[in-house]
């Protein structure tokens, strides 16, 4: 009944949001006690700024002036202060931001595939339209910063058993910054008709907000922080949350400790998926060895429970961790440690299981071209399809300045999830093995609009170890993206 109300009530939320939001803030007078950012005198932390950074280019200047005279110039760049052990991928910088803004827009998508959603094995090219309202706002006052991003509105299909749907995306992030504590609120909430794993590679739908330098683009959660979404074999209209608490406290001039608390929810609308909800909590303590090299030790604890299912799982994990960042060039981050994994519900006998954890994110720029990857090895609550799964992820993207307008990117991904067994392996288990990868081009239209055109191609490989003829599910799916995102100036709020 739940996910019944949701749907039918999705696009009354999505009306709603935007307009509380824009009223809110449309209506804000500026006030000349709050000093704008770059005005404020030098802070031991200053407050982190969401933005992601971008690479050097035509810039679009959040005051709504001119954009860069030539595709070389440099974008002034903060050093990035994310914690080592916390829970967000860290950058090579935030762009000095001179305003607080709003921006609304819209936005039209239209993929192309060669498969249906629900039936991904039968050839059946057809097309899926997504109409959206986009917003996205950065506000900053003294010791703190609000930074979001929407884009919501409505799917239309001609792939019969697909149908017509709703399509939201939501990322927000309240920091608070004092002289040794930092405080910050996340969420992020998607409701897709597929997987998020890969969705939308290629055309500005997979992100939420408004395309190009203007939008304030929140750091990503670590994977461990995130509902796992990394199986193409789950079908329909899912809807994922994850919110999440963190605390940065400074101890001494070189170290700090990192304290954070997420709930998360998957649920999906079509039966024969397995909803299930996880709670993470996190205790990490960062040491500076130089302005660029950080080391750190982190335990993380992790319980996933399933709507319906008497199975429980919990985690344990202790990772070492080391870090190393230079402002506009890289920044990077290496976790290594054991975990152990608890069964509510023996498996086969066996109620505990050790292994190893591990993962590392990589963040490279250069004056033309920007460069990412992300790699987690662990436990993870399954992506709907398995009770807990033992999950490798890696995910890449490549952005390149092609000439002064146009930009081209290169997206690929790959995640194995198998089902958690006894170490004896007595058990035959499903495995799911999911690719993708896709390149696209992209230039702005004026101003304010931005087109952008993709191919993707979706890969799924499931089975039994030694299964026979017939009972593995393998498939190809060719995505074609075109999309066309159109947005107004930004609006200085202060």
């Amino acid at each position: 009944m739940m996910d019944g109300k949701v749907m039918k009530h999705a696009p009354v939320f999505s009306a709603a949001f935007l307009f509380a939001v824009v009223s809110l803030f449309a209506a804000s007078p500026t006030r000349a006690q709050d000093t704008p950012p770059q005005d404020t005198p030098p802070q031991e932390n200053p407050a982190p700024n969401p933005s992601q950074p971008k690479p050097a280019g035509r810039e679009y200047d959040p005051m709504g002036g001119d954009q860069a005279d030539t595709p070389d110039q440099a974008v002034t760049l903060n050093p990035d202060n994310t914690a080592l052990t916390g829970v967000l991928v860290p950058g090579v910088g935030t762009p000095d931001m001179r305003h607080s803004y709003w921006v609304p827009g819209i936005q039209y998508g239209n993929f192309v595939r060669s498969n249906s959603l629900t039936q991904p094995t039968v050839s059946d090219w057809n097309s899926a339209s997504f109409v959206a309202g986009n917003l996205s706002l950065l506000q900053a006052w003294s010791h703190s910063q609000l930074t979001l991003n929407y884009s919501g509105g409505g799917s239309f299909s001609t792939d019969k058993s697909q149908g017509d749907g709703y399509y939201h995306q939501l990322g927000v992030m309240q920091a608070f910054n004092w002289r040794r504590w930092q405080l910050s609120f996340i969420d992020q909430f998607s409701y897709l008709p597929q997987s998020q794993f890969g969705f939308g590679a290629g055309s500005s739908l997979a992100t939420p907000g408004i395309a190009g330098s203007l939008g304030p683009s929140l750091p990503a959660l670590e994977t461990s922080y995130q509902p796992s979404q990394s199986i193409f074999f789950t079908v329909g209209t899912r809807y994922s949350n994850s919110a999440t608490t963190q605390v940065v406290l400074d101890v001494s001039p070189r170290g700090s400790l990192t304290f954070s608390g997420s709930y998360g929810i998957l649920r999906f609308v079509q039966a024969g998926n397995i909803n299930s909800d996880d709670s993470i909590f996190s205790a990490g303590y960062n040491y500076a060895l130089s302005k660029k090299d950080t080391i750190g030790v982190l335990y993380r604890f992790s319980g996933y429970e399933y709507i319906g299912n008497p199975q429980a799982i919990t985690n344990h994990v202790a990772e070492m961790a080391y870090g190393r960042k230079v402002t506009g060039r890289v920044a990077f981050q290496l976790f290594l440690g054991p975990q152990i994994t608890v069964f509510r519900v023996p498996l086969n006998g066996v109620t505990q299981k050790t292994a190893v954890s591990g993962g590392g994110n990589l963040t490279y720029a250069f004056s033309r071209t920007g460069f990412s990857l992300n790699y987690n090895h662990g436990v993870t609550g399954g992506g709907g399809a398995l009770t807990g799964s033992n999950t490798d992820q890696i995910q890449g993207a490549v952005n390149r300045q092609i000439s002064r307008v146009w930009h081209g990117n290169v997206t690929f991904g790959y995640a194995r999830n198998a089902a958690l067994t006894n170490p004896s392996g007595a058990l035959l288990s499903p495995t799911f093995n999911a690719w993708f990868a896709g390149a696209g081009l992209d230039r702005p239209l004026g101003r304010n609009a931005n087109l952008t055109i993709g191919y993707t191609a979706y890969v799924q490989d499931t089975g039994l170890p030694g299964c026979p003829p017939g009972s593995c599910i393998s498939y190809l799916q060719h995505q074609i993206a075109v999309s066309f995102q159109w947005h107004t100036r930004p609006l200085i709020l202060r």
